[in-house]
């Protein structure tokens, strides 16, 4: 069952930006109504807007040098908002997710947006296509499933070893320390955000990731 979209107005320092997003009650709705029939259905994270995705939006509001004239990748994208600010500086983004009603829902925006360098993609990270490149990979708080830690950092050091940047936001959870820490040797740039959503601050690491000489 496809969720109805409202159109979101966002307002961040130095931009604006619409953006299409499910909506909350809606989304909630359907969440317990498939919980009642398996317990272990999982929170469908990409419909809502998370202070890493904002943040991410954020840091690369303040510094388009790092995408003008570069092919620009977001794995995980959820609803977009990265690749939409990207694309305001970027030579080419691409926009993925691995569900299709999240990669439908940012070509919604896309298409609102006028946004001509920018394509929508189902991509699962479990299975990326081997000509898959990027001169930058964004990644907003997708280092939250623990089981998910072992491949999801292969995928980074694959995109390392292709002499790709990696953009990667995340809020401070105990339980991804170790993750973060096995990153840590490709970090050239740690910068700390205090984003504020919804009245809400939220602590935010971005880490600039690169393979070393």
């Amino acid at each position: 069952m496809s969720l109805s979209l409202q159109l979101q107005h966002l307002e961040r320092p130095g931009y604006n930006l619409e953006l299409f997003v499910p909506n909350a009650q809606e989304v909630q709705d359907n969440y317990f109504q498939q919980k009642q029939v398996q317990a272990q259905v999982p929170f469908p994270h990409w419909t809502k807007l998370w202070p890493s995705a904002l943040a991410m939006g954020d840091f690369l509001q303040q510094h388009p040098e790092l995408l003008q004239n570069k092919n620009v990748l977001e794995l995980a994208a959820g609803l977009g908002l990265p690749s939409f600010v990207a694309a305001r500086h970027a030579k080419r983004v691409c926009c993925s997710d691995y569900l299709e009603e999240a990669v439908a829902t940012m070509a919604r925006s896309v298409q609102h947006l006028q946004l001509s360098n920018v394509t929508c993609r189902l991509l699962d990270w479990y299975h990326l296509p081997d000509d898959l490149t990027a001169d930058l990979l964004l990644l907003s708080d997708i280092n939250y499933d623990p089981p998910q830690f072992d491949q999801l950092f292969k995928v980074l050091q694959w995109f390392l070893e292709q002499g790709t940047v990696i953009l990667l936001t995340t809020p401070h959870r105990l339980m991804a320390k170790p993750f973060i820490e096995k990153l840590l040797p490709y970090c050239k740039q740690q910068h700390e955000m205090i984003i504020n959503h919804h009245e809400q601050l939220t602590a935010i690491s971005l880490l600039v990731l690169e393979k070393g000489e």
